[in-house]
């Protein structure tokens, strides 16, 4: 597919899910694509994961997995785009209403702002019902600020992985690029943890899913520093030394990098040590501001994270319009 028209899809589908997000009706009668790709990764899990393989032998098996992962999808998603391009321009728009699929930014927002409204309904138990929605973390061990920081925390991450990153890998290699992300993406939220079960057999998946996240974290960092810029409670030079400072001292190789932005922008400290489950990690704070965030702070990072997804926007809708100017 040319880069026009890849370039093309991305500025619709970004549109698209913008105003409309994933029709609940939609999802009740056919699913989601990441439910459909959830099942494969189960299958794979299933047939490959044996508990009385060695540890060697489980991560051998974890590169199959994703092998037979990345095949399936790209052979799937490659037969629909082949079968949609001769339609010309329609077929664009329906590849484009189909990758809308893999970008979450009206989902992300509604997940977030229901954390603000969970605390100032709620209090405390209906900030942590809320927020235990979207993050991973024990909810009961946080206080107030602490739960308004795992939200900002992973309005963050997920503006990255669950945005910029399918958004990258769409303008570059079309619906197919976009797919074969989001199937990578998936695995690592279901096999790429460091439990007993998963340590070998998620090996692989963690490690591509690291990979193919690193242009779209430091995108997306450059992206919340340019959105702190247009926002007179925002700080984009502090956003800015935050990421050069603290982002590489991040557990993650590409959590850190809009993490940092959005702490610096915001005047706040994110990440530092959290409770997963019963095991506390002692994790580098991003930021240097404070850490008792608040509710309003949620609302301050909501307003950062459109403005950046419309920059994003205006990225990808003014790089499609080059890209045809060119190829004319």
């Amino acid at each position: 597919m040319a880069l026009s028209d890849s370039l093309l899809i991305l500025s619709l589908a970004l549109a698209a899910e913008a105003a409309f997000g994933y029709p609940t009706r939609l999802y009740t009668a056919v699913g989601h694509p990441v439910t459909w790709i959830g099942r494969l990764i189960k299958m794979l899990d299933r047939t490959l994961n044996r508990e009385g393989w060695s540890f060697g032998r489980r991560r051998g098996a974890s590169v199959l997995a994703l092998l037979a992962l990345l095949t399936v999808t790209g052979l799937t998603v490659s037969t629909v785009e082949m079968l949609l391009r001769p339609l010309g321009l329609a077929g664009l728009v329906i590849l484009a209403i189909l990758a809308s699929s893999l970008v979450a930014q009206r989902s992300l927002h509604e997940h977030v702002a229901a954390v603000a409204q969970g605390l100032r309904e709620g209090g405390l138990d209906g900030g942590r019902r809320a927020v235990s929605m979207i993050v991973g973390r024990n909810p009961q061990s946080l206080d107030a600020a602490g739960v308004s920081r795992a939200a900002i925390e992973s309005l963050a991450e997920n503006f990255s992985d669950g945005i910029v990153a399918p958004a990258f890998w769409l303008g570059l290699g079309g619906f197919t690029g976009a797919a074969l992300y989001k199937a990578a993406n998936t695995a690592d939220s279901m096999i790429g943890h460091r439990t007993p079960r998963h340590e070998a057999f998620g090996w692989a998946t963690a490690r591509f899913d690291d990979l193919v996240n690193l242009p779209a974290s430091r995108l997306s960092a450059l992206l919340i520093v340019a959105a702190a810029a247009l926002h007179r409670e925002a700080s984009p030079a502090r956003a800015w030394r935050a990421v050069r400072r603290d982002a590489p001292h991040h557990r993650s190789p590409n959590a850190g990098w809009p993490e940092a932005a959005m702490a610096g922008a915001l005047g706040l400290r994110l990440a530092g040590p959290r409770v997963y489950g019963d095991v506390r990690v002692e994790d580098r704070w991003m930021g240097d501001g404070r850490a008792e965030a608040t509710a309003d702070d949620i609302d301050r990072a909501l307003a950062l994270y459109r403005t950046a997804c419309a920059l994003l926007f205006g990225l990808a809708a003014g790089s499609a319009l080059l890209a045809w100017i060119i190829a004319r």
